[in-house]
């Protein structure tokens, strides 16, 4: 899989996990380098709380673009040390 947004490939694996219909990409596998701290955070009832990056490329910014959870509940423990994305971001195989 791999997770492309203005025209750079943000993150590529053949490991992502699948949940709910977002791919999570092995921290590991993630360009950090087009990716910005966000303060946003949201609380999935099972999952735990998220945290977000912005996704920076070629000076654009997409807020909130990818999220992950640092401290995930025991049912989503999976995901931990894994990034999904949104807001216009491709995820394609």
């Amino acid at each position: 899989m791999k997770a492309i947004w203005n025209g750079q490939v943000i993150a590529e694996s053949d490991k992502t996990i699948k949940i709910e219909g977002n791919h999570y990409f092995p921290t590991n596998t993630i360009r950090k380098e087009f990716l910005a701290t966000s303060g946003t955070k949201t609380v999935c009832p099972w999952k735990g709380t998220a945290s977000y990056y912005d996704v920076v490329v070629d000076g654009k910014i997409n807020n909130d673009a990818a999220w992950y959870y640092p401290n995930p509940k025991a049912m989503a423990e999976e995901i931990k040390d894994y990034v999904a994305f949104w807001h216009g971001v491709e995820v394609i195989k």
